[in-house]
């Protein structure tokens, strides 16, 4: 009786594991067969400009590698707004470097890079950035160079770092106090729970029967130029880092949600 009961549970998990390795086999191959989700309308404007707002360098190809890369692929101008050199352990200055040539693999130009350098915005998680200094400084950029689409961290900062949710809070208040330009739209990244992110490509099932309202998912090649991307960053790579590139879903997965009236509510509630 006991060898038929583990008999059964093991045909039991091993069809459950065919089905999930099915399911995930079937999404990806949709997404690269025509099929991916249309973009959001920002990106269909004839010379549509996209504008990434990170916190510290290597945050761009560490959470959204796969919304640039395939944004690029698109042929969509993508620029990048980086609030601080990362200078907490006194490199700001290697990181910048690292930052440009990490850039560069994921297809955005150094003509299109801004690293801040403010006092008042410095690479520290216990210091609390000021949302209304970052949202002037991210409409700035905005209209200088015609932004039409904007990504970001949502209200949890993928990692819970201060810095990340900081830039959240000040582009909803550009976004509440209806600051941004007509057309105008903003895609928060969604931050998953810890087994979720170190699921790897296994996340991608989850991930695409969770809300969202936009999905990117890199292939085999652009996997490798993420990680490409994360080997500029040798400055900050420690023994984990190495693993973060094989088992962090957001290596091969960005959801993200678009900034509403519903989800900035919602949000003000957490």
């Amino acid at each position: 009786m006991e060898t038929l009961t583990l008999g059964l549970g093991l045909g039991f998990l091993s069809a459950f594991i065919l089905s999930y390795y099915l399911c995930i086999r079937n999404i990806y191959l949709k997404s690269f067969g025509g099929s991916r989700e249309l973009p959001v309308s920002a990106e269909k404007k004839p010379g549509a400009a996209a504008l990434l707002v990170t916190a510290h360098p290597d945050d761009e190809c560490m959470f959204f590698a796969p919304a640039i890369l395939r944004l690029t692929a698109r042929r969509l101008s993508v620029h990048l707004l980086c609030l601080s050199t990362g200078n907490f352990y006194m490199q700001g200055e290697i990181r910048k470097r690292e930052l440009l040539q990490s850039c560069a693999l994921l297809g955005i130009p150094s003509s299109c890079v801004t690293i801040l350098d403010h006092r008042d915005l410095a690479d520290n998680p216990e210091l609390q950035w000021d949302p209304e200094l970052i949202a002037k400084l991210i409409l700035r950029y905005i209209q200088i160079h015609h932004i039409s689409l904007v990504l970001t961290f949502d209200q949890d900062g993928v990692s819970g770092h201060a810095n990340h949710i900081a830039v959240y809070y000040a582009i909803r208040k550009l976004y509440l106090e209806k600051k941004l330009p007509n057309g105008c739209q903003t895609l928060l990244l969604q931050s998953v729970n810890i087994l979720r992110k170190y699921i790897s490509i296994l996340d991608l099932l989850i991930s695409w029967l969770r809300p969202h309202h936009v999905m990117y998912i890199l292939d085999s090649w652009e996997y490798r130029q993420a990680k490409r991307a994360m080997y500029c960053h040798q400055s900050q790579l420690l023994w984990f880092r190495h693993l973060y590139l094989y088992f962090s879903r957001y290596m091969f997965i960005n959801t993200f949600h678009l900034m509403s009236q519903s989800t900035s509510a919602n949000n003000s509630q957490l």
